[in-house]
């Protein structure tokens, strides 16, 4: 059943969205997404500040980053770098601002937030050489960014999520060792064969029919469907990667690719945290204001950053 305090929160986000045009191009979906996230936005917790941004050059052109930073953390702050949702075509480090702040302010740490490049204009693989370059700089500038280089952790939710996967395969065992990977409900694979997109294919919030044009904008050559650092679930190999912590939603289409992403890692030997989200749907962190549930998910994740930010 779905969680009843999600009904007014569909209710609010239902009415924004209806002020779209119903022939809205990536462009203009993009603009009225920053729009309503302000409109929603809920107050910055007290002790985080926000107003830190940064350029990185890249080979894929200069990418933007938003620091938020706990000011009673320490000097030596553990780091998660997040990569926000929005199907690789829509989202930003202000749309995300509450997920960011949050962790922020309940772990006492410093949160990267990645403004990526997105689709259609800059499709695969423009994210990950992105996300890669930022990554690199945090490690590179960690004592000016004033964070601890052990303890750097990549995080995002859907296609975020996606794109932290794919980082923590492309970094593995490298100079740049993460720690942690918080995966929320994250998109690992391309094929929709799972029960979940059938029985819940009409979401809420995302549904089934919409994903192959999303996912021809981010991936318009298919042959990089199979491409691990775009479906990490098709890596021959998920062993050595950091501690990970996998949220997936009970009514979310993409439900039972997450748990598939995280049997994987457990049967390759990484430890795995599988929060179900009984009741929940897919991007139901936007919820927070609304749902005792979400609020309750985002202490969960959370808390196991910081078990293994002290680990």
């Amino acid at each position: 059943m779905l969680d009843p305090e999600l009904k007014p929160f569909l209710d609010e986000w239902q009415r924004q969205w209806a002020k779209l045009p119903a022939k809205a191009t990536p462009q203009d979906r993009r603009a009225h997404f920053e729009v309503v996230a302000a409109e929603m936005r809920l107050p910055t917790p007290d002790g985080v500040s926000t107003d830190r941004v940064e350029w990185i050059d890249t080979p894929a052109g200069a990418v933007r980053v938003r620091v938020f930073r706990h000011e009673d953390g320490g000097t030596s702050q553990p780091c998660l770098i997040y990569m926000h949702g929005g199907a690789w075509m829509q989202g930003s480090p202000e749309t995300h601002w509450d997920i960011t702040a949050r962790i922020a302010a309940f772990n006492r740490q410093t949160v990267i937030s990645v403004d990526y490049a997105l689709a259609p204009e800059h499709p695969f693989p423009a994210a990950i050489v992105q996300v890669g370059a930022v990554v690199e700089w945090a490690f590179a500038q960690a004592g000016e960014l004033g964070i601890d280089p052990t303890r750097i952790a990549i995080g995002g939710d859907s296609a975020g999520g996606n794109l932290a996967a794919a980082i923590a395969l492309k970094f593995r065992g490298s100079d740049c060792p993460l720690h942690a990977q918080l995966l929320i409900y994250p998109a690992v694979e391309f094929e929709q064969a799972r029960p979940s997109f059938t029985e819940n294919a009409d979401g809420p919030l995302l549904t089934t029919a919409g994903m192959p044009a999303v996912n021809a904008m981010y991936m318009p050559n298919e042959a990089d469907r199979v491409d691990p650092l775009a479906a990490p679930l098709k890596a021959k190999d998920h062993s050595g990667l950091p501690p990970a912590f996998v949220a997936v939603a009970e009514h979310d289409p993409l439900r039972d690719d997450g748990i598939a992403y995280a049997q994987a890692l457990e049967a390759a030997g990484v430890p795995v945290v599988l929060h179900r989200g009984t009741g929940l749907i897919h991007g139901y962190l936007r919820a927070m204001e609304y749902c005792a549930a979400s609020r309750d998910a985002l202490q969960a994740m959370c808390a196991w950053l910081d078990e293994r930010n002290g680990a």
